[in-house]
């Protein structure tokens, strides 16, 4: 294992040792009746640090920027995870820089009792926060009642409050189509994988959506199916151990979805002894870039969701005076969902996975949302 994806490995193990239940509502989430989790549960009562930054006064735009003079992000683990809470902070500076807001982040707040955290943020001045995670919408609506001058954007809310909650929800579904397309054009062995991390309902859905893409790409290719626990975002050993033994049943391309045990699953593809037919092992990730990481040239692309079109779509809410009326997605048409064209992905291939991106948006290829894992299992069998 190289030693960038060790170092990775290592902070998200430390980050999963703070924390004390297995199972909670979940920070990447699903939609209603979902109760899943990227790390288990803490009962933070403490709020951390915030770090404020100033944004530049030259990235102001033509909107009147005293409208939202303080943007706040609140996620539940440390946003240097090349992943889910990482995608969340960034966007949100980018959103402040934008509009020529202050920006402060609240990281590592864990899945307990947030309410003195984002307390804390509106005390420092935050008049728009974001709650990066679907167990703080509660909250966060709640404070957002007593300021009664707070907007809160939460993550798979589920419901909108005018003028005070607005809830994001994500068509990630359409990014995996377009990652199964890749991956039946990458695999020599005709068989690909799927490892998830939990019983989550964005991996279902993202799993249907890599299905029925390889299978409309390559109608006799084979795909595996494989679940670490019932909620192992943060094990990246168990993921190791259920990624090597998809691999070791002949898939050359691993579609890896985990959050923190993703970098287990990297480190299975990284040592792999490819199986026959192939020359290599690759891996397919979702949420997060981690390009940066890949010295064993085993990263093919990622399914990468970013927040800052919902962002600005919020933005254009709030000075129109509709915040909090409509749910906002993210999506392939808005760039909010998409994958990363790496230097492995043959122009040519980019090329079809483009055509297919543009059919998906104008409505000709149609990818459902399945949220029931029976569905996915009938999809393969």
């Amino acid at each position: 294992m190289s030693s960038r994806w060790t170092r990775a490995l290592v902070l998200i193990m430390v980050v999963a040792l703070l924390a004390t239940a297995a199972m909670v509502v979940a920070a990447c989430g699903g939609e209603e009746e979902t109760t899943t989790t990227a790390a288990p549960e803490t009962t933070t009562t403490m709020a951390p640090e915030t770090t404020t930054t100033m944004a530049p006064e030259t990235t102001t735009t033509g909107a009147p920027t005293a409208m939202v003079k303080k943007i706040g992000v609140i996620v539940p683990e440390k946003a240097n995870d090349y992943g889910w809470n990482q995608q969340h902070a960034e966007a949100g500076q980018k959103m402040a820089e934008k509009i020529g807001a202050e920006f402060a982040l609240a990281d590592g707040a864990g899945y307990g009792d947030i309410a003195p955290i984002m307390r804390q943020l509106v005390q420092d001045g935050c008049d728009w926060i974001m709650a990066g995670a679907s167990g703080y919408m509660t909250v966060a609506k709640q404070v957002a009642q007593e300021t009664k001058t707070v907007k809160v954007n939460a993550i798979f809310a589920q419901e909108n409050t005018p003028n005070i909650l607005q809830d994001i929800q994500t068509y990630a579904e359409q990014g995996a189509y377009l990652a199964g397309q890749l991956a039946a054009k990458t695999t020599k062995t005709g068989t690909v994988g799927i490892v998830v991390s939990a019983d989550d309902e964005n991996w279902t859905k993202m799993s249907a959506g890599f299905i029925l893409a390889a299978q409309a790409t390559k109608p006799d290719i084979k795909i595996k199916l494989a679940q670490v626990g019932q909620a192992a975002y943060a094990d990246a050993a168990a993921a190791k151990r259920t990624t090597e033994t998809v691999i070791a049943e002949g898939a050359d391309v691993i579609f890896g979805m985990g959050d923190g045990s993703s970098f287990g699953m990297i480190q299975a593809v990284e040592t792999a002894t490819p199986p026959s037919g192939a020359d290599k092992v690759w891996f397919i990730d979702v949420i997060g870039d981690k390009t940066s990481l890949d010295t064993k040239g085993i990263y093919l692309t990622s399914v990468v969701w970013d927040y800052l079109p919902a962002w600005e779509a919020a933005y254009a809410d709030i000075q129109a005076g509709t915040f909090g009326t409509k749910t906002i997605f993210i999506e392939l048409k808005n760039n909010g969902i998409g994958i990363i064209k790496t230097q492995w992905i043959a122009d040519d291939v980019w090329a079809e996975i483009e055509a297919t991106k543009q059919a998906i948006i104008d409505g000709t290829i149609q990818v459902p949302a399945i949220s029931d894992m029976n569905e996915i299992k009938a999809l393969i069998q």
